[in-house]
């Protein structure tokens, strides 16, 4: 894999679109997502998803608790991918399941790889894509970590510019903000 671009598209699952924890403007990346995903395709660079999966025991959880709204249960509708987006997504591409907001597994695989750059999309800016930005640069130091504002936001308008603002500072790319 030395010298491939890695695209990181994280949790653009229906939940987080129109689902539970969805929120106004989030379907609007959907048709941006799909055209990056085609693009890396094409260009025979490699796409990796990442999908926030919970259990039926997902209220018990500390997450759960502190987040008292159920979402993205492994199997059910709201876990899946949305929209176009979900039409990209080839049999080949990784699949990383994570219980909390960070892939350890992902980032593992990062830390055996050789990506020249790893560019993330997806929800929610400032909780699962600034978490994953930031295990991507512990895990690859000398990779470009590179952030699409344009493809990644909030329900917190105020959260989602910190959020840019706080990958910026720790040498993270966040480009076409």
């Amino acid at each position: 894999m030395d010298g491939e671009r890695l695209l990181v598209v994280v949790d653009y699952q229906k939940d987080f679109v129109d689902g539970a924890l969805g929120f106004a403007g989030a379907e609007n990346l959907d048709l941006r997502i799909a055209a990056k995903i085609k693009r890396y395709h094409d260009a025979g660079d490699m796409v990796v998803f990442t999908y926030d999966t919970h259990r039926k025991n997902y209220l018990t959880t500390q997450e759960g608790r502190k987040l008292p709204v159920e979402h993205c249960i492994c199997g059910t509708p709201g876990w899946e991918l949305y929209g176009e987006t979900a039409k990209q997504q080839k049999e080949e591409d990784l699949c990383f399941q994570k219980p909390t907001f960070p892939s350890l597994e992902l980032a593992d695989y990062l830390a055996e790889e050789e990506f020249v750059s790893v560019e993330l999309v997806g929800l929610v800016s400032h909780m699962c894509v600034l978490s994953n930005a930031v295990m991507a640069k512990a895990a690859a130091p000398e990779a470009e970590i590179i952030v699409d504002a344009a493809c990644t936001a909030s329900f917190d308008p105020k959260l989602h510019e910190e959020a840019l603002d706080l990958m910026e500072a720790l040498q993270i790319t966040v480009m076409n903000r």
